[in-house]
């Protein structure tokens, strides 16, 4: 059970950061309204709050939560940006799901 917690706090972080980042972009590269930039910023704020939600030291969620951004940022290319993910790209989700399974469940020597 911990581990779904974890991963869905990952998840909603993700989402948080990536929708904070794409509203800038499509207002600089696409001609969108800056008003995109108002939810933008508090899409930004959500993220840093969520991180402070995550049950491990700073370094280690940081470097666990690389790993569900980067399938999340996959899905968001196929959902909102059409563009089919490659084999390529679902083995380097999977490595880096792997990689934070890792990180965040192996043993602690303390």
């Amino acid at each position: 059970m911990e581990a779904l917690k974890i991963f869905g706090i990952f998840t909603v972080t993700a989402v948080a950061e990536i929708v904070g980042c794409y509203l800038p972009y499509l207002w600089l590269r696409q001609g969108h309204s800056i008003w995109l930039l108002v939810p933008a910023a508090f899409s930004l704020a959500a993220f840093v709050w969520l991180l402070t939600l995550h049950p491990e030291a700073a370094g280690r969620t940081y470097a666990a939560y690389g790993g569900i951004y980067v399938s999340v940022a996959l899905m968001w290319l196929w959902l909102v940006e059409s563009t089919r993910p490659t084999m390529t790209d679902l083995l380097g989700v999977l490595i880096c799901i792997i990689g934070m399974a890792v990180i965040m469940f192996g043993p602690r020597n303390v």
